[in-house]
């Protein structure tokens, strides 16, 4: 049933998103496609390349279309990828400006800084964009700071996952901070909450869930179950997810360094899961032991969710994502030391953590309803739109569910 606050036939949104994968922005961008088809506009997702994220989209009822455009990575930000770049860029922005002027929305969601060339196709057809900001490194270098917030600049309205994520983008410009709002991330929980184990007979079951980067701090995690093991504490650590492409080497590495300290029996790595809820049930903790900032914590989050203790970096915005849950024990980022000691700490007080853990998880689904999400992310992009007449015309992408 169409929300009330909507009117039928409200409008088409084209969401613009970088990737097709199922990790954290992807998840949050399905949760901005459920708001949209519950509040009757018509959806239409366009990414770079296919993948599974498409088929869940479309089983949310969007229509989706794969187009070529070029995806800002950090790796791009180097003069020969810069040139290159820069050479490709007119011929993808034609292609852009095309789709646009055949499928006429009436807004445009760009979904992540990294698809600039989207919100420049929009201006420039004169459709009305909003930025969603799901990226932010205080500690990056200036030049891929300003690389990244420069097409936002483009964008009638910014809304960012976190007061975090927004303090950055307004360290290169104050404009966009002015013109910015938070809107926190609808992050879903697991379909039915099993709480963690009375006591712990033996092992502490360990989990890490998320990609596999240096800057995730994958290979702190092995060294801290080393030190604990060396210690004399029993500990598992299960490691669900895989790397982005171009850094294969570094599972590679985190996979050498297993056999090298010799915890083969004690250090897993599953890879990509569709379903990582089964993993997080059988752990007792999770670790999010990101080196560098984390413009939100959507795996903190789902620790929280899932009662489960977590041992979270004090780094970007984790802490706000997790703050007021005691369950969640912050460490200073890529400190073996401080993440061997809270994950004793939980061991030791296990009985404490457990309860917390299990009051925390209650509140967490209040605050982080995917629901009051939607309510929210739809009357944002609804405002931007200006709510106006639906005008599109129709334009072949495969089509959803409706």
């Amino acid at each position: 049933m169409p929300d009330p606050l909507f009117p039928a036939e409200v409008g088409t949104a084209l969401i613009a998103h970088p990737s097709a994968e199922m990790y954290g922005s992807d998840r949050v961008m399905l949760e901005t496609i459920s708001g949209l088809v519950e509040a009757n506009w018509r959806v239409v997702l366009t990414t770079p390349v296919d993948g599974p994220l498409l088929r869940e989209a479309r089983a949310r009822g969007a229509e989706t279309a794969i187009l070529d455009i070029p995806v800002l990575r950090k790796s791009l930000l180097r003069p020969f990828s810069l040139a290159k770049l820069s050479v490709q860029a007119p011929a993808r922005l034609i292609a852009a400006d095309k789709f646009l002027r055949r499928l006429r929305p009436d807004v445009v969601y760009v979904s992540t800084l990294t698809v600039p060339i989207w919100a420049l196709a929009a201006r420039a057809a004169g459709i009305p964009v909003v930025g969603h900001v799901h990226e932010a490194e205080k500690s990056a270098p200036k030049l891929l700071r300003a690389g990244l917030a420069m097409p936002m600049l483009l964008a009638n309205d910014v809304v960012a996952n976190s007061e975090f994520s927004l303090q950055v983008l307004g360290r290169e410009s104050k404009a966009l901070a002015r013109r910015g709002s938070v809107v926190y991330n609808g992050v879903v929980g697991p379909t039915h909450l099993s709480a963690p184990r009375e006591s712990i007979d033996g092992t502490l079951r360990v989990i890490y869930v998320g990609r596999l980067s240096p800057r995730k701090g994958v290979d702190v995690a092995i060294d801290a179950v080393a030190q604990l093991r060396t210690l004399g504490l029993d500990i598992q650590l299960d490691i669900v997810g895989d790397a982005f492409t171009g850094y294969e080497w570094y599972e590679q590495d985190l996979r050498q360094k297993v056999l090298d300290l010799r915890l083969a029996a004690s250090v897993r790595l599953h890879g990509w899961q569709s379903d990582a809820w089964e993993y997080v049930d059988a752990a007792d903790a999770v670790v999010v032991p990101s080196r560098t900032d984390e413009p939100f914590g959507n795996t903190a989050v789902e620790a929280v969710l899932a009662a489960r203790p977590s041992v979270v970096s004090r780094s970007g915005g984790l802490p706000e994502a997790v703050s007021g849950f005691d369950s969640s024990l912050l460490v200073r980022p890529g400190d073996v030391d401080d993440l061997a000691l809270a994950l004793q700490t939980i061991f030791e007080r296990w009985a404490t953590f457990r309860a917390i853990a299990i009051e925390d998880a209650e509140d967490a689904r209040l605050r982080y309803s995917p629901e009051l999400y939607r309510t929210r992310i739809v009357r944002a992009i609804a405002h931007t739109a200006g709510i106006g007449p639906r005008r599109g015309t129709g334009v072949q992408v495969s089509a959803g569910a409706r």
